[in-house]
Order: structure tokens, then C-alpha cells, then sequence
């Protein structure tokens, strides 16, 4: 029976050799998406290994972690808030026994003017200033000289990417101020820089920009060595440091090594994620395919009925018959994926290479272990052996005397199947509806629908959705057949009208065959209400954040930094602007924040906000981390309108008291009336909690009187991130917009926007966010068409006597292939219709369960749903070119009085 099995797929390698294909295509992307997370990791291990070379670090002993509850914007998954260290430490323990040198860590955000004039902005990594060190090793000098005052060096990327060389006269955004510099020299690191524009700067100016309060991060302590590469006991090292700190600075020793494990472990975090979000669609892509081959399986077992059935009466078992079908599913998918392992690889290649072009320089190599190979080889060995189980296990059933009939044995009833798919769709409709009232809550039991809340036993909301979403795609596909024939009717109509007799021919044949037709449908159907969906999200976020911005948003100008950093200086050109009325500028800074400060009740003799008491404890800070907010006490009255949940803002802010963001609020259980310790490892402060808001625009932290967040975060660690900005009486904001531009232009990437210019520039990302999610699920289309080519393709073969008798009473040969063309157009309709409904109604629950990510209205883009459907029209004309092409030229006679 193997001999049988491996016969049959040679014979008819056409046959499968779509299916062949979708496991390829599968494949590649589960291979792909490893090959990825790989190159990434490597990447920045070499980047972690080459930057963090010091054998001991000298750090702040004080940190907070996040607690859990939503994620702070622009911090990893469990990133831990430090306090600062004084940067002279750094001259104490060079002064040590056994340490070569030690290095404060001085760094911070630059812009750099290229050769063009213009600014050089990249596509996500970072532009940074650094101290360079000449006796790192790690650096090395491969033109020119080390910078003094006035100069820079700057790194093989950011020549590259500037078009300066040494000697050249440009400028560079370094803090407050633009700067006339000149290109003394050029550098490398020895690991990649991934994109990132690195300028260096000799450690004077790196301490008067970025540590002008005489606090940093950080010092790098370095051992002394009697050859290069010589082991040090970093352990040793670090208890000798240790104890060389002077009492009360707040600073602690670790080694080396664990400050690279830290690293470490929070960029596999972050690529956890990544490769999980990857293989998603990977997985998206497999299950498309796995309905292409179930379909593929199906039809070949209804078309070898006769030729099984001979195999049962010469004495082969049912069992041996399941073997055969089962062996050749095998074939196909061990041959699928040995092709798609190496198409992953040659796909990950073109990722980098397309990466390159966008300014991210990723790792040369791509680690690959032979045992992610082998897990992506036999997952798609096992998705065909699973597609291919039903499709076997009724060919072994099937009795020898039925399937030796001339007639083929017609479809099974669908009332079974149209049973269990209404089941599942209301059971996902109703979870989907529960998982939107939950949402808006952490952990899905904060909620007013507490009936709700006992009985899903307080599921987290997202989770709810994914379950929904399940059930409802699954009800959907079980229950196409019971539908097709009833939407294919009205699908088929204009068809059958306007087209006549073609158009009614093609409209009988699809709905003759429901069950092959949902099937054939199913892949499609998947992609489509995927590619609904994300429309949808899409939509519905351009319009949360037009709601955010009509309505939150007060102040009629916004000020604010490519780089989400206003320099200081840009901030005093925008108060000294000629026909300003107001600016109201946000900073932040991380900090930790204890419930009960010191466990007080909260009210200290200062009154209720307590101010800051000056103190430092040099010990750890118990706390959560969170973003302090410093604003003027009117800030919630001429900048942002938030949505009040308790309590007065604007009064709150006025009598010194804290406002607590909702998100945060949810997260740590803080109320109006608790009164929060704030600060880190420094002078702390106590806060009372007056108001607790509902912003999307800073929507996570606790926002303060400026005066606060001054006295508990060092200067060199706040953010001034964005300047809301009104017009004095009589000038018009088009005038005062003019006049900020020009006031900023020295600044390069800082922008001034309006209300509408903001919501253009928020869509614009949306759209770029978008085509990546399109281009991930363009793969389960692909796949989608290749089906319905291959169902096609084998009802060709199966209806081989029908079309001969067509074309013997005269149906020429265009109008054979415009019936071909009609069924894959009807075909392709009928699954973009369903899945487009199905995606609809998954993202109709997304505004209740993402309301804390901002998406709060829900919005369907109609024009885009019809742009689908014309796809959908699009791709059933496409797939049915090879079908179409093979029927016109089958041989009339040869067709007629085939068996």
C-alpha cells in the first residue's frame, strides 16, 4: 500500500502540487519568523556585549519595578526605574587598587545636520549622543582624531547615513541648543549599531549637556590587566568598590555580568513578544493551507472512488486504505516543508536586506538551530496529516460495491454541521458581547456588570475576545455549507441575469456542491475577515483619536519632537514667540510612588501635599514605578479637558494634590483621598490624590505640580515632552503657528501642528502600522487563491463528461472558460462576504475591551469593505485562468466518453 500511495502522488504530482505549495509557503513563515528572532537576538547581544564591556558597575540602589496591569508606554515588558549615582564617584574609585579606570555613563539624545542641511531622522532607532572613551576597546578610531570642544566623531552608520566626512563643518541639536561642530574623525564598534545615528563627543561637553546636575546612570568601572583578555574576578572587584562608596551616596557595585544578564533578559522579553506576533500569522497561514489540502484530499478521494474500492475487493483493509491516503498526505508535507525550510531562510535574508533599507543594520548572521528547523518541518508534516484525516477516514469507509457504482455518491446532509455552527457562533457572539462589557477593567472584575463579572469567574477581557473570536470563526466555517446555497443565490443572481446562460450555468454548479464550495471558500474566508478586522481596528482608531483630539485637546497649537524629547531651548523659543498667550509645557520623569508614604496616614505637618523633604535614605525605595507628570496648576483647565472619573483636576492641581491617571489607578488600587509617597532614592515628597482621569493623551502615571516633580526627579532625568500653546488676544493661530515655526526652525525635528495637521500625522503612522499587518496577511490570501485554483483545478477533472457534453451542444470554448470564471468569482464573493461579516462583528467588541489603548469608537470603513469585495472579484478572475485554460482545450470526444 506504500508502494500504492507513493505511485499515486507521483502520478498526479500536478494535483498536489498546490498543496505542495501552501505547506511551503506555511512553512517558510514559521522558519522565517524563528530565523528572525534569532537575527534580532544576536543582533543585540552583540550590541549588549560590545556597550556594557566594564567589568563592574556602579549604580543607583534604589529601583521600582512595574507592577503588573498595562504596560507604561515606551518601557519594556518589567523595566526597572533607577535612581542616579553622583558622576564624581567616578573619580573615587579610579582612584582604587586594581581598577584601570571608571567612566561615568553620560549619553543622551542628539540631532544631527548631514551634508544636505537637513536633519537625519531615521525610521525608529534612536540618535544618540555619547561620551566616547579612547581607551575602550570596543571603539576603535578608523579615521581622523578623538573630538575635543566644538568637534564630533561620529560612527561608520552615521557617516553613512549624514554624507559627512572628517573636516566637514555641520551642526548638531546637543540639550538646549543648536551647535556649530566640525567632523574631527570617524569611528566603528565592533557589533552593530542596528541603525542607530551614534555621535561622539569628548566627556566635558557630554557631562555640561546631559549631566549638568552631577547625576547619571551609571559608571563603568574597568580592572586592571597585565595582558589583554585577561580573566578578572568581577565578584572581587565589585565587594572592593562596594565598600570604597561613601555612606549615603546611594549607589551600589554589581558585576558585569549581571548587568549584561539583565540586558539580556529584558530584549528576550521584547522578542518574546515579537516572534509570538509573528507566529501568529504563521500559524494564520497553516491553518488557510491545512483547508486547501483538506479540500485537495476530498476531492481526490470522491475522484479515485473506483480505484479504492478495486484496492478493497482485492483484499485491502479499511485501515490500509486510511494508510495509503494518510502516507501520501505525508509525502506532501514532508516535501512542502523541506521546500519551505529552505524558502524561510531566503525569506529572512530578504527581510534584513529590506530592514537595511529603512536605516536598521542588523546582525551578519542568522542563527538558526537545527532543532527549530525539525519543529518547523514536522509541524507541517503534521498540519497535512491532520487536513488529510477526515478526507482518509471516509475513503476507508466507504463500501466497495457503492464506490464501484458509475455515479458518484452525492453529498451528505449539512443539517448536522448547521447545527453545531449556530451553536458556536451565538456561544462567540455572546462571549464577544461579555468580553466588551468587561472591558475597560485590568483585570475584568472591575465593572458595574458584577452578574457578569461572577459568572466568567473574572477573566481578563482580551482573553475573552480571543475566545469569542474562536468560536465565532469556528461556527462561521462550520456552518458555510447549511448557507452557500441560500447566499450563492443572491451572489448569483446579477450573474445569472445579466450573463445569460453562462452566468446561470456557473451559479448551479457552485450551489450544487455546497459543502466543496464552503470548503473552497474557507481559506478565503479566514484571510478576508482578518483583513475586515484590521481594517476595522484601523478605522476605528483614527476616529478614537479624532474624538481625542476634538474633544480633549483644548489648546489650539501642539509643540512637540520627532525625537519625543523638546530640547530646552526649543521650549525657550516658544515662550519668547511674539502673539503667545499661553504654553503649557508636560515633562515627565520616572519615578516610584508607595501607597501611605511612610506609614503615616498620609498627611505630613506641610499640609496635604507635603512638598519634598529633602531627604535621601540611601537604602531601596519599595514602590512601583511610575511617570511622574509635572504641569502648571491650570493645566486642566487650558490644555487638556480629560475625562473626570472623581474629583476636580483643575483644584486638584491648584492645592498641590496628585491626579491620577485611570489605568494607573486601576493598577495599583489608588483612590481620591490616599496620600502616595513619590521619589527614588532621593529627596521624596508626599502627595494626596485629589481627582482620578480618564486621558488618552497621557494615559498612564500621576500628573503633579511642576514644583513637585522637580524637587524628587533630577533635572537631567525629566523629559519635557510636548507645549501646548494658545494665541494672545488679537493674534489669529495661523499667525502665532507661523511664528512658532520659525522660532523652532533651528531645532530641525521639532514640529508645530494644529488639531487637523496632528490627526494627518497620527494617520500616517496608523497607515504604516497597517501595511505591515496587510503584508503579513497578504500570505493567507495567497494561499486562499491557490485553493481555490486547486478546487477548481480537480472539479475540472471531475466534471470532465459534463463539459464535453456542454461543448458537444455547442458551448464554445470562451464561453467554457467564462463559466470557469463566473464559479471562482461566485466562490471568491461568497467567502470574502462571510468573512468580511465575520471580522466585522470580532472588532464591533474591540472598543469596550481596548478602550485603555485609546480605541474607543468604533468606526467601519465601508468604502474599504467594498474595495475587498472588488478584490475578492479580483482574485476569483486570477484563480480561474489555469482551470479555465485546461477545460477549453479538453478534446470533445475524449470528454464525452471518458468513465
Amino acid at each position: 500500500m506504500i508502494r500504492v500511495a507513493v505511485r499515486g502522488v507521483r502520478e498526479h504530482l500536478v494535483r498536489f502540487s498546490l498543496s505542495v505549495l501552501a505547506v511551503m509557503l506555511g512553512v517558510a513563515f514559521v522558519v522565517g519568523t524563528f530565523a528572525f528572532r534569532g537575527m534580532l537576538g544576536a543582533t543585540f547581544d552583540d550590541i549588549i556585549a560590545t556597550s556594557l564591556t566594564a567589568d563592574v558597575y556602579v549604580r543607583g540602589d534604589a529601583a521600582a519595578q512595574a507592577e503588573p496591569g498595562p504596560p507604561q508606554p515606551g518601557t519594556a515588558p518589567g523595566q526597572v526605574t533607577r535612581s542616579p549615582v553622583p558622576a564624581a564617584l567616578a573619580d573615587d574609585v579610579a582612584a582604587l587598587p586594581g581598577v584601570d579606570r571608571a567612566v561615568p555613563d553620560v549619553s543622551g539624545p542628539a540631532v544631527l545636520v548631514g551634508a544636505d542641511g537637513t536633519a537625519v531622522v531615521t525610521s525608529g532607532p534612536p540618535s544618540i549622543a555619547v561620551a566616547v572613551d579612547p581607551d575602550d576597546p570596543q571603539t576603535v578610531l578608523t579615521d581622523g582624531g578623538w573630538p575635543g570642544e566644538g568637534e564630533i566623531a561620529l560612527e561608520a552608520g552615521a557617516v553613512e547615513a549624514s554624507g559627512l566626512r572628517v573636516g566637514d563643518r555641520t551642526q548638531v541639536v546637543l540639550g538646549d541648543q543648536p551647535r556649530p561642530v566640525t567632523v574631527s574623525g570617524t569611528f566603528r564598534l565592533s557589533a552593530s549599531a542596528a541603525g542607530a545615528v551614534v555621535v561622539g563627543v569628548d566627556e566635558a561637553t557630554a557631562r555640561a549637556v546631559y549631566a549638568a546636575d552631577g547625576q547619571v546612570q551609571s559608571v563603568a568601572v574597568f580592572a586592571e590587566r597585565a595582558r589583554p583578555g585577561e580573566q578578572v574576578d568581577e565578584e572581587a572587584l565589585a565587594a572592593r568598590v562596594a565598600q570604597a562608596l561613601p555612606a549615603g551616596s546611594g549607589a551600589e557595585a554589581v558585576t558585569g555580568d549581571e548587568v549584561r544578564e539583565e540586558a539580556r533578559e529584558g530584549v528576550r522579553q521584547v522578542l518574546g513578544f515579537v516572534q509570538t506576533f509573528l507566529l501568529v500569522f504563521a500559524a494564520i497561514a497553516l491553518v488557510v493551507g491545512a483547508f486547501i489540502i483538506t479540500n485537495a484530499f476530498a476531492m481526490s478521494v470522491r475522484e479515485r472512488q473506483r480505484e479504492l474500492a478495486l484496492l478493497r475487493a482485492l483484499g485491502a483493509s479499511p485501515g490500509q486504505v486510511f494508510a495509503s491516503v494518510l502516507a501520501q498526505a505525508l509525502a506532501v508535507g514532508l516535501l512542502g516543508a523541506a521546500l519551505g525550510a529552505g524558502a524561510g531562510a531566503l525569506l529572512v535574508r530578504a527581510i534584513r536586506a529590506g530592514l537595511s533599507l529603512f536605516g536598521y543594520d542588523l546582525a551578519g548572521r542568522i542563527p538558526l538551530s537545527g532543532g527549530q528547523v525539525a519543529t518547523a518541518v514536522g509541524l507541517g508534516a503534521l498540519v497535512c496529516l491532520a487536513a488529510a484525516a477526515v478526507p482518509a477516514r471516509r475513503a476507508a469507509l466507504v463500501p466497495p460495491v457503492q464506490a464501484m457504482r458509475d455515479d458518484v455518491a452525492p453529498e451528505r446532509g449539512v443539517r448536522a454541521r448547521a447545527l453545531a455552527g449556530v451553536l458556536l457562533t451565538t456561544a462567540g457572539a455572546v462571549v464577544l458581547w461579555a468580553a466588551s462589557r468587561l472591558g475597560g477593567s485590568v483585570d475584568g472584575v472591575v465593572t458595574g456588570w458584577t452578574w457578569l463579572d461572577a459568572r466568567v469567574g473574572g477573566w481578563s477581557p482580551r482573553v475573552l475576545l480571543g475566545v469569542g473570536a474562536g468560536l465565532l470563526l469556528t461556527g462561521v466555517l462550520l456552518g458555510s455549507p447549511a448557507v452557500a446555497r441560500g447566499v450563492l443565490r443572491v451572489l448569483g443572481a446579477p450573474a445569472a441575469r445579466l450573463l445569460r446562460p453562462l452566468g446561470g450555468i456557473a451559479r448551479g454548479n457552485v450551489m450544487r456542491s455546497p459543502r466543496r464550495t464552503a470548503a473552497t471558500a474557507g481559506a478565503l474566508l479566514i484571510g478576508m475577515a482578518l483583513v475586515a478586522c484590521t481594517g476595522v481596528i484601523a478605522a476605528s482608531t483614527r476616529a478614537s483619536v479624532q474624538t481625542v483630539v476634538e474633544n480633549e485637546i483644548r489648546a489650539p497649537l501642539l509643540v512637540d519632537s520627532a525625537t519625543f524629547q523638546l530640547p530646552a531651548g526649543a521650549v525657550d523659543a516658544v515662550l519668547a514667540t511674539p502673539g503667545l498667550g499661553r504654553a503649557d509645557v508636560l515633562r515627565f520623569g520616572a519615578t516610584a510612588a508607595t501607597l501611605g508614604g511612610d506609614g503615616t496616614d498620609g498627611e505630613d505637618d506641610d499640609g496635604a501635599d507635603g512638598g519634598a523633604d529633602g531627604g535621601a535614605d540611601g537604602g531601596t525605595s519599595p514602590g512601583s514605578s511610575v511617570r511622574l507628570w509635572g504641569v502648571p496648576p491650570t493645566f486642566f483647565e487650558t490644555a487638556l479637558d480629560p475625562a473626570r472619573l472623581d474629583g476636580d483636576p483643575g483644584a486638584a492641581l491648584r492645592d498641590g494634590e496628585a491626579v491620577v491617571l485611570r489605568r494607573t489607578a486601576l493598577a495599583q488600587g489608588w483612590q481620591v483621598g490616599d496620600t502616595l509617597s513619590v521619589g527614588l532614592g532621593g529627596p521624596t515628597a508626599q502627595v494626596r490624590v485629589g481627582a482620578l482621569v480618564d486621558s488618552q493623551v497621557v494615559p498612564e502615571g500621576l500628573v503633579v505640580p511642576e514644583d513637585v516633580l522637580d524637587a524628587v526627579v533630577p533635572a537631567s532625568e525629566v523629559v519635557v515632552r510636548t507645549a501646548y500653546v494658545s494665541p494672545a488676544d488679537g493674534t489669529s493661530v495661523d499667525e502665532l503657528r507661523s511664528a512658532l515655526r520659525t522660532a523652532v526652525e533651528p531645532f530641525l525635528v521639532v514640529t508645530v501642528r494644529d488639531h487637523a495637521e496632528t490627526l494627518s500625522a497620527i494617520a500616517a503612522q496608523v497607515d504604516q502600522v497597517l501595511a505591515i499587518l496587510y503584508a503579513l496577511l497578504a500570505l493567507s490570501v495567497v494561499i486562499a487563491l491557490l485553493g481555490i485554483i486547486n478546487t477548481l483545478a480537480l472539479s475540472v477533472v471531475e466534471r470532465t463528461r459534463e463539459i464535453g457534453l456542454l461543448r458537444a451542444v455547442g458551448l464554445g470554448r470562451l464561453q467554457l472558460a467564462g463559466v470557469i470564471a463566473i464559479e471562482s468569482v461566485l466562490i471568491s464573493l461568497y467567502g470574502t462576504v462571510l468573512g468580511v461579516a465575520t471580522g466585522v462583528a470580532v472588532a464591533a467588541a474591540l472598543p469596550g475591551v481596548l478602550a485603555d489603548e485609546g480605541l474607543s469608537t468604533l468606526a467601519v470603513p465601508w468604502t474599504q469593505v467594498l474595495a475587498v469585495l472588488g478584490v475578492a472579484v479580483v482574485i476569483g478572475l486570477l484563480a480561474s485562468i489555469g482551470p479555465a485554460v485546461r477545460a477549453a482545450r479538453l478534446p470533445v470526444l475524449e470528454a464525452v466518453t471518458v468513465d
